[in-house]
């Protein structure tokens, strides 16, 4: 059993980590934010974001609910830090704080609306995290999850075959690391478990016809800087080799006339 609880620390540090945020959001919440605005929320909302990174999510809910107040919480200082700076214009009701999901320290039943976006895939344990945030949510309020599945990956076929890297390597990551990187597929079944009613599954398409092929190419230029060197290890292939594969897969989103397509499962239900 996975004893480090941030398995992914070194990574989710990294400076490619703070430029695959920024181009996630561009090219996610669009269409996340339809979804968001469905949910049955009072007036003025208790919103906590779970494992907030650098604030991209959190000033667009800021944006998105001017009513509401917001907890950000992250392990790590320096993104609680830039997501400060890019929040400060929203004064007191958004804040910061450096907690674990695992163990939030909160009461229960504290939030109208917990988010939690592109963590759960991150860590190990995920359905004790999900438990951590279902206790947080008052009894008729949402729980929203972004749980990467890296089985929902799909490129033509360019100068490699994708199926070689997509989903096999993340699998082997996941395994080595204790982290679940099909977690989108099991996270229903989770919220199902712990009592959350009204399930809900929609997916964001982050694809060459929805997303500006720019933004989609930045969030793999982002994904190769942090985790070539992954790709190499449980790819079982040469640094080289690894990055010339992402480099493949780059040309074909940043080309003309070609297909990718990565889709993001949103989940949602209401606490009982």
């Amino acid at each position: 059993m996975a004893t480090d609880l941030n398995p992914h620390a070194e990574h989710m540090a990294d400076e490619s980590m703070v430029r695959n945020l920024a181009a996630q959001a561009e090219a996610v919440w669009p269409q996340e934010l339809p979804i968001l605005r469905r949910h049955a929320l009072p007036d003025a909302p208790r919103i906590l974001d779970a494992g907030c990174g650098t604030g991209e999510a959190t000033w667009r809910l800021a944006e998105a609910f001017p009513s509401a107040t917001i907890l950000g919480v992250d392990m790590l200082e320096a993104h609680l830090e830039r997501a400060r700076g890019s929040s400060a214009r929203f004064g007191h009701r958004v804040r910061f704080e450096n907690r674990s999901i695992f163990e939030l320290g909160i009461p229960a039943g504290a939030f109208d609306l917990v988010v939690c976006r592109h963590v759960l895939q991150a860590i190990p344990h995920a359905d004790r995290a999900i438990a951590e945030l279902v206790r947080v949510t008052r009894p008729g309020g949402t729980i929203h999850l972004i749980p990467e599945d890296y089985g929902m990956i799909f490129f033509p076929r360019g100068r490699f075959d994708p199926a070689e890297i997509w989903p096999t390597v993340p699998q082997r990551f996941g395994d080595a690391t204790g982290t679940d990187m099909l977690i989108g597929r099991r996270a229903p079944g989770i919220l199902h478990a712990l009592g959350v009613v009204d399930v809900e599954l929609d997916y964001v398409a982050v694809d060459t016809l929805r997303v500006p092929r720019e933004t989609f190419a930045r969030i793999w230029e982002a994904w190769r800087d942090g985790y070539v060197g992954g790709v190499a290890e449980y790819g079982k292939m040469s640094l080289e080799e690894a990055a010339d594969r992402w480099n493949d897969q780059i040309e074909i989103i940043r080309g003309t006339g070609t297909y990718a397509a990565w889709l993001v499962p949103v989940v949602s239900g209401t606490v009982g």
